[in-house]
């Protein structure tokens, strides 16, 4: 597959002039747009015609450029039962096999998927992963397997799965949940083979987050890899360029002449995008200063227990392959990973599992929701468990559901927002460890906010306020978007489980 430029690198100095110009609002627009002649003619007709008198810029792009439609979910009923609606809503979300579109800087996908919705019209990685959980309550298994296949398709031609389908976010990844993706598949499907179909791209995808990881001395890092100890091989959140975000190229570019123009920083804002939680005061030396951000000096909990499941899953799928000497490393692998967690990860004067300041080896003390990773996947102690739900409970749990932390530093990762993956992660920590109870209770608090929103505005949102229930979520880089395909797969997910758990009288 020939992959597709950027748009800075196709676009020159007409890129910058319309992202520094004002032309949208949104940066992700034009770099969405798909021209509508040969770029070079494109390019030879601005050099000519910009310095023309009366030019004007926008209606230069508007006659050049067709924008991306924009998910509006409000054109579906809204008398229906909002269950129902989402089980529909999956056909506005879903998109078609790609076609090679030239100069688009889509990445085209063999098979049909969904999108989130609103402004993001293309796939998003770890997006997807929930998007699952509610496709899988609508027994739509043909559309599960058929994005499991695009992003095994992205390993094999990329070489790891992008942010998004999309050229400009080629640079970094998200949160690796394609191993889950292939385990709920499994599961639906109930077929031990599907563990095989997508072994070598779980392995491929697995040596991307982990190379250079031979070359390096205790106490160094490479890109998404630090030797943390002797046999104890950690991960982080990294990104291979330190230019501007293509689609943040205005707002990279005010932080970046505040901090005094350092290169690292873009990274570092590049690196918090790798982590899907763009933005947050986890990665804030200063919670109030987005320029104190150090993401890739941090060792984050929830990232190194998603690769001990890639571990865990290779193992699994290695041994049901017969490849037993290999199964067998993986699960050393992982047991050495999970040790980790469960001892470096683990801050005692708190009860919480932290992340790590990956060169000073300390746990950095600044509470989220991260720290439910570990209890959705089994890792930690019963004790540990213990203090994590209790902490929780006491901290995080507020009316409408989990708060993603409790610092109102003003990005979208932090209160008095919540997120639908983090709710489904803390959901599963709760009914991991029998506290039944608090999970039914989590589920009625954020299905609820949900409804109450839906009956409000006739979406569901990407984000929410769970502290004031009359108000909308805020913070972040663009406004709250409609769809939502992760709201609308925990959603789902969590209403099953409701009325499951009715029937069998268990509440």
């Amino acid at each position: 597959m020939k992959t597709p430029l950027t748009p800075e690198t196709m676009y020159g100095e007409l890129f910058e002039a319309v992202q520094l110009g004002g032309v949208f609002k949104d940066s992700k627009i034009f770099v969405d747009a798909i021209p509508q002649k040969p770029v070079a003619e494109i390019l030879r007709d601005f050099r000519e015609s910009r310095h023309h008198e009366g030019f004007s810029l926008v209606d230069f792009v508007r006659e050049n450029f067709k924008t991306q439609a924009i998910v509006d979910s409000a054109q579906l009923p809204r008398d229906l039962p909002l269950e129902e609606r989402l089980h529909l809503q999956w056909d506005l979300l879903e998109r078609a096999p790609d076609q090679q579109v030239e100069n688009s800087s889509l990445i085209p996908l063999p098979k049909a998927y969904i999108v989130p919705g609103g402004r993001f019209g293309e796939i998003y990685y770890w997006d997807s992963y929930f998007t699952l959980l509610g496709l899988k309550v609508s027994g739509k298994t043909a559309l599960m397997a058929s994005m499991v296949d695009n992003f095994a398709h992205l390993i094999e031609t990329v070489g790891h799965i992008p942010n998004g389908n999309r050229s400009y976010f080629i640079s970094r990844s998200q949160p690796p949940f394609f191993a889950k993706m292939v385990e709920l598949l499994a599961e639906v499907m109930q077929d031990e083979k599907i563990f095989l179909q997508y072994l070598p791209a779980m392995l491929k995808e697995y040596d991307f987050w982990m190379a250079g990881a031979d070359q390096l001395n205790t106490g160094e890092a490479i890109s998404r890899v630090v030797k943390f100890e002797e046999n104890i091989y950690l991960n982080r959140y990294y990104d291979d360029l330190d230019t501007p975000r293509p689609e943040s190229f205005v707002e990279d570019l005010e932080l970046l002449e505040s901090a005094g123009n350092t290169p690292e920083l873009l990274r570092q804002i590049r690196a918090a995008c790798e982590s899907g939680w763009d933005f947050s005061s986890r990665w804030l030396k200063d919670p109030m200063e987005l320029k104190s951000i150090e993401t890739f000096d941090l060792l984050p909990v929830d990232l190194n227990v998603l690769m001990a499941e890639i571990e865990r899953i290779i193992a699994k799928s290695l041994a049901i392959s017969d490849r037993i000497a290999e199964a067998e490393a993986f699960v050393q692998k992982w047991a050495n990973r999970k040790k980790a967690i469960q001892q470096h990860f683990w801050d005692d004067r708190s009860g919480l599992f932290l992340d790590i300041h990956w060169k000073t080896k300390e746990t950095v003390y600044r509470p989220s929701l991260a720290a439910f990773f570990p209890l959705w996947t089994n890792v930690a102690h019963e004790s540990q468990a213990e203090r994590v739900l209790e902490y929780a409970e006491k901290n995080f749990l507020k009316p409408g559901g989990l708060v993603t932390s409790n610092q109102y530093s003003g990005q979208q990762w932090d209160a008095p927002n919540g997120w639908a993956p983090l709710q489904w992660i803390g959901f599963l920590a709760m009914r991991n460890y029998g506290n039944n109870d608090l999970a039914l209770d989590l589920a009625h608090r954020w299905t609820q906010l949900n409804e109450q929103v839906f009956e409000r505005t006739g979406k569901m949102m990407e984000k929410y306020n769970v502290e004031d229930l009359s108000q909308e979520a805020g913070g972040g880089e663009y406004p709250v978007q409609d769809g939502f395909g992760w709201t609308n797969g925990v959603f789902l997910a969590m209403k099953e489980w409701m009325k499951k758990a009715q029937k069998t009288k268990l509440y």
